[in-house]
């Protein structure tokens, strides 16, 4: 491909003017040539014979003048065997490598390679010569870790094309060539492991989308319950600073049950982002315990990066995503955070001189949410198997204002609202997701009349518990105080969760349906108390063997024994009502006879 170049004539911050001659495509990779370093740009907007193109390195030191080479190449990342495990920029490039070869402080203009090409991988064919193959079609496969990575005909093959040779089983590198196909018109094909797809550009290599319905369980029992997740659905986790976010996406992430976890860390604080590349590569994955990363890719953008690359950090994870899903995978992508690439945009956006829309966010911010959310789904395969995308994108409103453009942008386009309270989280009541404000249009594990109740009940107990704040505890009716109690008692036993026992961390399905029952049972059930003093200390002791439940093993012999001795304490307290009311009921009939002989 000819190269063919430009000349900068404007710089705005991370932005650049650059005067063009040939005919250049939007989104389009061009390099600033300054001395030995090559900055890679993306062109954003072009005008007549002025491009637009937003830098992702430092532009300190760029002159009015300096020469840009176009690529003639969107903006893409390589695709195959290998990527598992691993710690990416929004770009694509290996950190930890990078690190490796030029210390802490990482120069700027630097690209490696995001694949390893001297590692051999143990390929075995599932095509034979003379087949008939189209994109996304697995020609072999190569094991990663406990998955099988299939080695497919690249996406962007239209139409069919006849295998001509495939490479026996056998130990190949990903540059080796593993198959040569043939088109119609006599073209012949070689085909490595690998093959680069432009992150912008959804992958469409599936026979239909399908609309989600089977809850991904996550083992939290707030969000399965109260406000589920679907395979191949998505939702969104605002909330304001320090109320749990990133607690909650690393809960998520490690009890799942997903197959693959990708993490785009988009403009987080860089602390955070270290917590997180720390705690990772240490925690064992329940699932196969081993490292929870052997199954995690990490994309890795901190606030104090170039604002563009936080765009490219979200399209680099969607499309990683859709890749795997391509396998017949089910992918879960947590976005941290949404509000830190919107905050891109509108920096980008003002350096551009667009019209400003609300809050000075770009006018076509909705539609760009939208379009990044709209890369979930659950999709039928060209061969047979199903495979899902789901994406979680937390926002981190200003003072925690739901009101604001970036959140009303996300909640016209997810399917679950997982909204994080500032009062639950100082309350200590984790995870801090408002059970009042937070709802779901995906399918519960329980049955929705129960969980409808369940919502009235803590409704209910809010009211009352708002009401007590005006005229006290002594001015509620008794009626009223146990349901408040009830609420609280829901609240404890099952919407907090210790994420820091072995045990009640994660709670599966069966066992949320088995522990739901019986808390309905506890809501349902009418308990008659002579006071207020009397109500309380039943629920409060109530409420505490079902927190001592709650870290007993599904289906051991302390399970079973911690059941029982709740069912006893309810008897215990039904029995005493019934011995009460019989005892009072002789009284009461020897006053109505009274009443009669004085009559």
């Amino acid at each position: 491909m000819k190269t063919h170049y430009g000349e900068v004539v404007m710089i705005n911050g991370n932005m650049l003017s650059v005067k063009f001659s040939e005919s250049i495509t939007q989104n389009e990779v061009g390099y600033v040539v300054k001395g030995q370093e090559r900055l890679k740009s993306e062109v954003i907007r072009i005008q007549g014979d002025i491009a637009n193109m937003q830098v992702f390195e430092d532009t300190k030191g760029l002159m009015v003048g300096d020469k840009v080479e176009f690529s003639g190449e969107m903006l893409s990342v390589q695709l195959g065997p290998g990527l598992l495990g691993r710690i990416f920029d929004g770009l694509q490039t290996p950190l930890p490598g990078l690190a490796e070869q030029y210390g802490f402080f990482l120069p700027r203009g630097v690209e490696l390679d995001a694949l390893d090409k001297e590692t051999r991988w143990h390929f075995t064919p599932r095509v034979q010569a003379q087949d008939t193959v189209r994109k996304g079609i697995p020609l072999g496969m190569v094991p990663e870790g406990i998955f099988e990575h299939l080695i497919m005909v690249p996406f962007n093959f239209g139409g069919e094309y006849k295998v001509e040779w495939v490479a026996g089983e056998g130990d190949y590198r990903i540059s080796d060539v593993i198959a040569k196909l043939s088109d119609g018109q006599g073209n012949h094909i070689e085909l490595t492991m690998i093959f680069d797809w432009p992150v912008k550009i959804p992958i469409h290599a599936y026979v239909q989308k399908v609309l989600p319905n089977e809850p991904l369980i996550t083992k939290v029992r707030i969000i399965d319950t109260f406000c589920p997740i679907a395979k191949g659905g998505t939702y969104c986790i605002p909330g304001p600073f320090g109320a749990g976010k990133t607690v909650i996406q690393q809960i998520t992430s490690r009890h799942a049950e997903a197959d693959i976890v990708i993490i785009a860390a988009c403009g987080e604080r860089a602390g955070e982002v270290v917590e997180t590349l720390r705690e990772f590569p240490e925690l064992i994955d329940p699932r196969t315990g081993r490292s929870l990363m052997e199954r995690t890719i990490i994309i890795c953008n901190t606030s104090s990066m170039p604002v563009a690359a936080r765009e490219a950090s979200v399209y680099t994870a969607a499309t990683l995503g859709e890749y795997y899903r391509q396998m017949g995978l089910d992918v879960l992508l947590l976005a941290d955070s949404t509000s830190r690439w919107a905050q891109a945009m509108r920096e980008v956006s003002g350096r551009l001189e667009e019209i400003p829309g609300e809050e000075a966010y770009p006018a076509y911010l909705e539609s760009r949410i939208a379009e990044f959310y709209e890369r979930a789904g659950l999709v039928e395969l060209p061969f047979g198997k199903m495979g899902s995308l789901t994406i979680g994108g937390t926002v981190s409103p200003a003072g925690g204002n739901f009101e604001e453009p970036v959140t009303q942008s996300t909640l016209k386009v997810v399917g679950a609202f997982h909204g994080l309270s500032r009062d639950r989280a100082n309350a200590r009541r984790f995870p801090s997701i408002d059970p009042l404000e937070s709802w779901s249009r995906y399918q519960s594990v329980i049955p929705q009349e129960q969980v409808q109740a369940a919502r009235k009940i803590l409704f209910e107990g809010n009211e009352v518990n708002q009401m007590m704040k005006v005229v006290g505890e002594e001015g509620t009716p008794i009626e009223d105080f146990i349901v408040y109690l009830k609420a609280e008692f829901l609240d404890n036993v099952y919407l907090q969760q210790n994420g820091f026992d072995e045990v009640d961390a994660a709670t599966t399905r069966d066992r949320q349906e088995y522990v739901f029952n019986k808390v309905a049972g506890v809501l349902a059930g009418e308990f008659d108390s002579a006071n207020k003093e009397d109500a309380r200390k039943f629920f409060y002791e109530l409420r505490q063997r079902f927190i001592d439940w709650n870290y007993k093993k599904w289906e051991s012999d302390e399970f079973t024994q911690q059941e029982k001795a709740i069912d006893d304490f309810i008897k215990e307290k039904l029995n005493k009502e019934v011995t009460e009311k019989n005892q009072d009921q002789p009284q009461a009939d020897e006053e109505t006879e009274d009443e009669k002989s004085s009559q």
